[in-house]
């Protein structure tokens, strides 16, 4: 499936913790249905068409509305959908890994470990699955088995999804405080895909915090240099310039944020050169 990836987040996304966490978990709906054969990135017998049982076509087509809904944030109508498909076939590894996204959306951790728990279960080899259910742990600070979960993701050689994984894994790493393992994950994330904005934006940040100043100027220009630059990147490039000391810089971003974004925070928040905020 190819609906969301995190290469196609939507480029004005907010990048701060909390709703990172929320858009992150918009990409990583574009993981809940796999290939056919329900071995994501590690199946040893792909399954064609034909060989697909009839329940599991008829829950696939049924997975394709549910994952919609999501996406388009009709959260309650794609549980339904989601509930007809596990009706239709319980053992559908894909179901219950967006059902786990859906009740994170919901706040209900408790179902949703429950649903990426079941996922795991009926596929264990599944690295998406993994990947989501070491994101849930994160959230609820249990950064150890957060790590396993993205350790097992990361061991399926056939895994073809690293970079998203590493990049989820550094946020986790980052926002538990570990700093160096965070910023070792995000560049083997970036150096995989160089396109992705929420990896190039997080290591820039990473690195002017660090103080590592002309390595984050380094990714945030190549960032604001993109069509995807937004009111955030843009001002931690003003941030690492003023740091940097290069007011000429400086300014063309300040001008590029007020011209293109002025009634944001950010635009007022250098209004008031209010670089620490």
């Amino acid at each position: 499936m190819t609906r969301t990836t995190p290469g196609c987040l939507h480029p004005w996304i907010s990048l701060a913790w909390a709703a990172m966490a929320a858009a992150l978990l918009l990409a990583l709906a574009g993981c809940a249905a796999s290939s056919p054969s329900g071995e994501a990135g590690g199946s040893r017998d792909i399954l064609t068409e034909s060989d697909e049982p009839e329940a599991r076509k008829r829950a696939r087509i049924r997975m394709e509305l549910a994952l919609g809904y999501f996406e388009q944030g009709q959260t309650n109508v794609a549980l339904d959908e989601l509930k007809q498909v596990i009706a239709s076939d319980p053992t559908f590894p894909d179901a219950y890994n967006l059902r786990g996204l859906i009740y994170m959306r919901l706040n209900d951790m408790r179902q949703a470990e429950e649903s990426f728990r079941r996922a795991v279960v009926l596929n264990p080899r599944d690295s998406n699955v993994q990947q989501n259910y070491g994101w849930l742990l994160c959230q609820q600070a249990r950064y150890d088995e957060a790590q396993r979960a993205f350790d097992a993701a990361m061991s399926n050689a056939q895994y073809a999804d690293g970079a998203k994984t590493l990049m989820t894994q550094g946020l986790c790493q980052a926002k538990a405080g570990r700093a160096a393992e965070a910023e070792r994950s995000l560049v083997r994330s970036y150096e995989m895909d160089a396109g992705n904005p929420i990896t190039g934006y997080n290591l820039a940040n990473l690195l002017l915090q660090r103080g590592e100043l002309t390595r984050a100027q380094f990714y945030i220009r190549r960032l604001n240099n993109s069509q995807i630059a937004n009111a955030q990147t843009l001002w931690l490039g003003i941030k690492i310039e003023n740091r940097l000391n290069d007011q000429v810089a400086m300014n063309q971003l300040g001008q590029q944020l007020r011209r293109r974004f002025g009634q944001s925070r950010e635009a007022a928040a250098y209004e008031r050169r209010a670089f620490d905020e």
